[in-house]
This record gives C-alpha cells, sequence and structure tokens, in this order.
C-alpha cells in the first residue's frame, strides 16, 4: 500500500532521528579511552579504585541492509564524516579534563593543537587563568586525568554535528582523589574528515 505524502515524511523523520542517535555505533565501537599527561605527582595523595567503565556492546549492523536504503543517502555527511567529526569530539573531551597545577594557560590549551577553533582556544585560555580557578589548582596540587564517552549525536547540519559527550574525570589533590563526570554538547564544525571543536555546553544549557 502506497503511503501518502504526509506518512512519508513521518516515517523518514523516525528513521533518521533513530539512526542518526546510534550513528556512531554503526561506524566505530563506542570510544572511551583516556590519556594521562605526564606531570608530578601530587603529595598526601590517597589511592582511590575508579569506577569501572562496561564497554557498550558491539553493534553488529550496518546503514543500509541488503534489503535497506542507505540512511546515509539522505543525510547531509557520510559514515566517514561521521567518525572523523566524532573523533575529533571525543579527543577534544579527554583534553578538556586532562590537566595538572604545574601546566600555564598556553600548554592546556596548546595540547588541543588542531582539535579547537582560534576562539574557542581564547575562552579556554581565559577560563583556564582565572584568578580564583587557577589559585585553587596550584595550592591543591591538582592533576586531573579525563575520559570521554559519545552518548548520542543530538543536531547536526551540512557543516556541523553537536554532540552529548559524558566526560570523566579523575582529579588527585593534596586532600585525595576523586572522580566524576558530567554530560557535555560539544559542537564541531567543519567537512569531510577535517572537523574542529566550536563550542562546549553543559547538556543541560542546550535543547533537549
Amino acid at each position: 500500500m502506497d503511503l501518502s505524502p504526509g506518512q512519508r515524511r513521518a516515517v523518514f523523520a523516525a528513521v533518521v532521528i533513530a539512526l542518526v542517535a546510534l550513528g556512531y555505533y554503526l561506524v566505530v565501537p563506542a570510544v572511551t579511552h583516556s590519556r594521562a599527561r605526564a606531570a608530578p605527582s601530587p603529595t598526601a595523595t590517597p589511592s582511590a579504585t575508579a569506577p569501572d567503565v562496561t564497554p557498550a556492546p558491539a553493534v553488529a549492523a550496518s546503514a543500509a541492509d541488503a534489503n535497506g536504503p542507505d540512511i546515509y543517502a539522505w543525510l547531509p555527511f557520510t559514515q566517514q564524516n561521521l567518525a572523523a567529526a566524532a573523533s575529533v569530539a571525543v579527543r577534544f573531551s579527554i583534553d578538556y579534563n586532562t590537566f595538572t597545577y604545574t601546566e600555564s594557560a598556553a600548554d592546556y590549551v596548546g595540547t588541543m593543537g588542531g582539535l579547537i577553533t582560534g576562539q574557542l582556544a581564547s575562552t579556554l585560555r581565559a577560563a583556564y587563568q582565572t584568578p580564583g580557578v587557577a589559585s585553587l589548582r596550584t595550592s591543591q596540587q591538582q592533576v586531573s586525568t579525563g575520559t570521554a564517552a559519545i552518548n548520542s549525536l543530538r543536531a547536526f547540519g551540512p557543516a556541523s554535528m553537536t554532540f552529548i559527550v559524558t566526560a570523566g574525570q579523575r582529579l588527585a589533590t593534596t586532600h585525595g582523589t576523586s572522580s566524576g563526570s558530567t554530560r557535555y554538547a560539544v559542537t564541531v564544525t567543519g567537512s569531510g574528515s577535517s572537523w574542529q571543536v566550536s563550542d562546549i555546553e553543559l547538556e543541560s544549557a542546550g535543547n533537549q
């Protein structure tokens, strides 16, 4: 039975929303990894066990079944574009929560290299050297290690994608070691295999 134009639009929207939300997991396994920067260890830091992370199950599927349509033919990016953009979002989110009290603002932002736009680099440098934040980081001898995992793709356009990312942090100070995580909306802009993070905000700050 043929669908009316309105029904076809509704089905198309439902399929795109469902598959785009899971699209990243059709390209590569869930990306969760960490990177620690070499830095002096703070004194008097009791050890703590970081929470276990359960990897997402592998998804044995493709965006285009032999008997189904190629979903990516309807979207403004390819599987490869999506994978490249997602990789940048994850690498940036790890760097965002990875720092040491011995680093200057320039060093902190410098590790992100070409992952971020010039405007975001300026914003992060200013935030890193905010007097109250910087003095606390130094007095507590903070050493932070970040982790990151993509949860979903919130929004996209021809030259931008916004991912919801859970950014984890293991923070060692002179008072002890703690672990936590925060969900951010990370926007990347670009095209093809070339993407840069242009904005980061709390997930709750944007439209749900």
